[in-house]
């Protein structure tokens, strides 16, 4: 993860400690693709039009369509994740 301390093992076999703050901006990380996805979703609902949908006009317009960008954008710590595991 960015800006997370890496840990190294110590010629005696030890692993240091990885500092509270890093782990909490790694946890930070995760959080921010699902809410973001969150909030399209919320926001696609808030401002879909009945008529509108009906028509053909998607609902994935204006805050939603961003909200959706930016959850893709932070999915980057929940890839390097699952190629981990």
């Amino acid at each position: 993860m960015t800006g997370a301390v890496r840990l190294r093992r110590a010629g005696d076999g030890t692993v240091p400690r990885q500092p509270a703050l890093a782990r909490a901006a790694d946890w930070l990380g995760l959080a921010a693709a699902p809410t973001f996805a969150a909030m399209a979703a919320a926001s696609a609902v808030a401002e879909s039009d009945p008529a509108m949908v009906m028509c053909g006009g998607s609902p994935l317009t204006g805050m939603a369509a961003m909200y959706l960008l930016m959850s893709a954008f932070h999915l980057g710590p929940w890839l390097r994740r699952m190629r981990k595991a």
